[in-house]
């Protein structure tokens, strides 16, 4: 009897190429302006590479420990400390992952089991679902609405119940660029309390945040900290995602069960890179200054489309920007990004991928972490449109 692979059912029977892959297809084929992955087009700091060369170069290059070096986890609690005047343990609440993606995936196969339910919001990164798919959980959505996509917690509440495992935040906010208040935080706190629901707290931007606003971090608020995993990025914010380097934190009893599944997931991370970033943070200026410098690249976008005829809210946070197009076209979002690149060679992406089926959207998310000539000419598209 020959191998027949049509015999095995997919676990994920629903999941189709993703829209990064498509959209970065597509903005190659036909040689566009890349506006639609959230990565640099710049290099990450010199200092911060060569850091990297040494530790490779001084002998570094063998497993970490499964934790994280210390160094690094020292590094980080220092952070904790110093932005959000708060602890976690570098020995049981830290754990350095690779990239905040696997962080997140860990957190959910550790805690999910069938039938569990897992409170989404949506539009939200695509990531999230499949995890619980994968575990078998259940998906239980809150459709948050544009421009301002703000949450019903009323809505919220009438959604929680006793099979709720799991709530799901991210802020500042992908796709949209929002960031939760601190009345949004307290809400939550409230909704939680005298419940099990483990909070998974998404902050991969919480060092791009607008208009001098200040990040509203899980940690901050005692009812969320003691049930939360935040989960952050070190590519985000220092222009280097290609290395896949993150890390979480996280009560110790909640961390304790995440590393026995994290230790069979990838067991350790990249050990030169841990090096580099443990001396890279020592020096808070190495990260305090992301909010002014990614600001000053939305407000040049922003400013260098005034003249055309998509509508906007700034950003308030991330690298990213929603633009209404409804003045432009009824068309759907995903066939009008598509157009975007075939007939006028800029790439973006529809942001309905990420909503409840059926939800539409008139918005296309861009990138705006590229240099200045790349913004100058996708906004120079932007105006002819």
């Amino acid at each position: 009897m020959s191998f027949n692979s049509k015999a095995f059912v997919s676990k994920l029977p629903e999941v189709q190429t993703t829209i990064f892959t498509i959209m970065g297809q597509l903005a190659n084929e036909h040689n566009a302006i890349n506006l639609s992955q959230g990565f640099p087009d710049f290099d990450s700091d010199p200092k911060l590479r060569e850091l990297v060369s040494q530790a490779m170069n001084t002998g570094q290059n063998q497993y970490a420990p499964m934790q994280g070096t210390m160094a690094l986890r020292e590094s980080l609690a220092e952070k904790f400390d110093t932005l959000y005047s708060t602890s976690y343990h570098p020995n049981t609440e830290i754990t350095v992952t690779a990239g905040a993606t696997q962080a997140i995936f860990t957190i959910i196969s550790t805690f999910i089991n069938k039938d569990d339910e897992v409170l989404i919001f949506k539009p939200a990164y695509d990531c999230y679902e499949p995890a619980i798919e994968l575990m078998k959980g259940n998906v239980v959505s809150v459709q948050l609405d544009g421009p301002h996509f703000n949450v019903d917690w009323s809505r919220v509440q009438q959604l929680i119940n006793s099979k709720t495992k799991m709530i799901i935040i991210n802020t500042p906010h992908n796709p949209s660029g929002t960031t939760w208040s601190k009345n949004d935080m307290l809400q939550l706190e409230a909704l939680v309390k005298d419940t099990n629901i483990i909070v998974l707290s998404d902050e991969v931007y919480e060092h791009i945040i607008f208009d001098e606003q200040q990040h509203q971090s899980a940690c901050l608020f005692p009812g969320l900290k003691e049930r939360s995993f935040i989960c952050a990025s070190f590519g985000k914010t220092f222009h280097n995602t290609g290395w896949k380097m993150g890390y979480c934190v996280a009560p110790a009893e909640l961390m304790h069960e995440f590393r026995k599944v994290h230790q069979f997931n990838v067991f350790c991370v990249n050990h030169p890179m841990q090096v580099a970033f443990a001396s890279h943070l020592k020096n808070p200026d190495n990260y305090q200054y992301i909010n002014t410098f990614y600001q000053e690249k939305r407000d040049f976008f922003l400013n260098a489309i005034k003249g055309s005829r998509f509508k906007y809210i700034p950003s308030s946070g991330t690298y990213f920007q929603l633009l209404d197009y409804s003045a432009i076209t009824d068309e759907n979002d995903l066939d009008f990004s598509k157009r975007l690149v075939t007939q006028y060679q800029l790439a973006s992406i529809p942001i309905s991928v990420f909503n409840e089926a059926g939800h539409k959207d008139s918005f296309l998310r861009f990138c705006f972490a590229k240099k200045k000539e790349t913004l100058e000419k996708a906004a120079e598209i932007l105006c002819k449109i």
